[in-house]
């Protein structure tokens, strides 16, 4: 792999101003960047935004923070109901990650999420990007926030490869760090207008050139715009996989209110193997709860 090109102070500063100018006309108004979301409301979308688009995010984000405009009340509430109000956003471990965070926040930080990093970090189903991104968002600290767009704006505009690779290596993590603003609220600023720069201008598959703001500047655009030769990129299955067959099961549970016999769970998969499979990975995962009689339910605890 091409290694990452050094950076000069000069480089850095003819990206920042065109793209955080940019993000000031062009930015969404997400609910999640408004004064009131609030600390907790940050974290509740960096949770849900994970390999999930907005669109199908804001609906569910809003029923939430109606729910549990707190940590503590969501605490209060068994994991189950986390994993219910989930609904259809995928990847449900997240309700239980989340709810877990909740929890922890409840017990550590008066129901406060903690501003600093480290102890952000050390909360539970919270990782690298999560903490920098809460700090960074909710806090507007001085934060590299790594996310898929991220990386692909720094990919094209200072590598200049159509892709990142496909985890996030070393030498990315070194670049972000070498782009970011040294003052506290410029670099926070900055990371919010270069993912949004990924999501709406510099997109995977059509990005608009045209209208980039730093089109000038971008290093993929000068060499000719050359196409991917890393290794293939993973593409995202669901038809028939695990992940649908599960998918099915924990809508029956979403929707019960009381357990339901192994028969309703039955019903929605035609093939026993992989149905018996799917169902065992999400006891293991425990999104699901076995009980004595044969019966299941969401998890209480």
């Amino acid at each position: 792999m091409t290694a990452m090109p050094a950076t000069t102070p000069q480089t850095s500063t003819l990206l920042h101003a065109p793209v955080i100018d940019w993000f000031s006309v062009h930015a969404r108004d997400l609910p999640w960047r408004r004064p009131e979301a609030g600390p907790w409301g940050v974290m509740v979308s960096e949770f849900m935004l994970q390999q999930t688009p907005v669109s199908r995010v804001l609906p569910v984000y809003e029923q939430w923070l109606a729910r549990w405009p707190r940590p503590a009340d969501l605490a209060a509430e068994p994991p189950g109901e986390a994993v219910r109000a989930w609904g259809r956003l995928g990847y449900p471990r997240r309700a239980l990650r989340l709810h877990a965070a909740a929890s922890a926040i409840a017990e550590r930080h008066g129901g406060e999420v903690p501003s600093d990093h480290a102890k952000l970090l050390a909360l539970p189903g919270v990782g690298e990007y999560t903490a920098a991104a809460v700090a960074s968002f909710a806090y507007g600290q001085r934060h590299a926030v790594l996310d898929t767009n991220v990386r692909r704006v720094f990919a094209r505009a200072v590598t200049g490869t159509q892709y990142p690779p496909n985890a996030t290596t070393a030498a990315e993590r070194r670049l972000a760090r070498a782009l970011l603003p040294e003052e506290e609220p410029v670099a926070a600023r900055w990371a919010a207008a270069t993912m949004e720069l990924g999501a709406l201008v510099c997109t995977a598959r059509t990005p608009s050139c045209d209208s980039c703001p730093i089109a000038a500047e971008c290093a993929w655009l000068a060499a000719g715009s050359p196409a991917h030769d890393g290794p293939p990129r993973r593409g995202q299955t669901y038809a028939g996989t695990d992940r649908q067959v599960r998918g099915k099961l924990l809508a029956v549970l979403r929707e019960a209110i009381v357990p339901v016999p192994q028969a309703a769970l039955d019903a929605v998969w035609h093939e026993p193997v992989q149905r018996a499979r799917a169902l065992d990975g999400l006891v293991a995962d425990g999104l699901v709860e076995p009980l004595a009689d044969g019966r299941y339910r969401l998890p209480l605890t």
